[in-house]
């Protein structure tokens, strides 16, 4: 998909540079899947401790 959108030139530069990329729309598409993968990371941190206290893993794994 086609889309124009205006970042400055020392930004993308500097986003190629990190990130590796030897074009532009490569770094745009590796900043974007990281941004995703990060947030998608922190969604699953936050779940930390909300399983119900009755959860039993171990027996879980035994009826496999």
């Amino acid at each position: 998909m086609r889309t124009s959108i205006d970042i400055p030139d020392s930004l993308l530069e500097e986003a190629q540079e990190v990130v590796g990329a030897k074009t532009k729309t490569q770094a745009i598409i590796m900043a974007l899947t990281e941004l995703i993968e990060r947030r998608k990371s922190r969604r699953i941190l936050e779940l930390k401790g909300s399983l119900k206290e009755d959860y039993d893993y171990k027996s879980l794994r035994r009826k496999r």
